[in-house]
């Protein structure tokens, strides 16, 4: 059964403080998770200047990447349910002396998006919120002209054995993964509300990135 939305902060809450060295633990078994995350911000085509929404930002292990396409001139909205994880992510900003990030504790289902933003990206993240879809509805609706919503997500293999998948799941579970979680398909609201989606798999299809462009108004 998938993780109710206090499960999930209280779960976070409990691996904030080690959460960025277990992420990294997933490189054993030859997930790569930062290359991934490298693609993702890579396809939000930022430049100088932008402002950026990052949905589920946990620590901000995103946020450097982001930061190297955006400038000391843009700007960094980092949304989280979980105060645990937005305090290991204001201890990061402050090590950097970043002064362009905002963090706004809030459930992202019922996030307010600033009007006329550039780019809005979740990294495995979005698909543990039940109204995902709003989310994507609402990120795309915010978006300028040109700007671009990218998921970065786990999803369920078409092509692994069942023992595999059930393995992974376990692998998977101390992030808040169960099998349920399966029947969320976010990149098909990401087909919905936003034109020229992208879909790519990662991983052997364990992983995507989903991407799209905001649409004419």
């Amino acid at each position: 059964m998938a993780f109710s939305k206090d499960e999930i902060f209280n779960l976070y809450r409990k691996r904030a403080r080690r959460y960025d060295l277990s992420a990294n633990l997933y490189y054993l078994i030859g997930f790569r998770e930062h290359r991934y995350r490298v693609k993702a911000v890579e396809r939000l085509s930022l430049k100088n200047g932008d402002t950026v929404v990052e949905i589920g930002c946990g620590t901000g292990l995103n946020f450097p990447l982001i930061q190297n396409h955006i400038g000391p001139t843009g700007k960094i909205i980092g949304v989280d349910l979980t105060d645990k994880m937005l305090t290991q992510a204001r201890k990061r900003v402050e090590a950097k002396g970043w002064s362009n990030v905002e963090l706004v504790q809030a459930d992202a289902s019922k996030y307010e998006f600033p009007d006329k933003v550039n780019g809005v990206i979740s990294t495995f993240a979005i698909t543990l919120i039940p109204d995902y879809e709003r989310i994507i509805k609402n990120g795309a609706a915010a978006l300028q002209p040109g700007g671009h919503l990218v998921i970065l997500d786990l999803k369920l293999p078409q092509n692994w054995p069942m023992w595999l998948i059930h393995l992974a799941i376990v692998i998977t579970k101390p992030f808040g993964v169960t099998l349920d979680l399966s029947d969320r398909h976010p990149w098909e609201a990401v087909n919905r509300y936003l034109a020229a989606p992208s879909y790519t798999e990662l991983f052997g299809g364990f992983a995507y990135i989903s991407c799209g462009e905001s649409q004419a108004r």
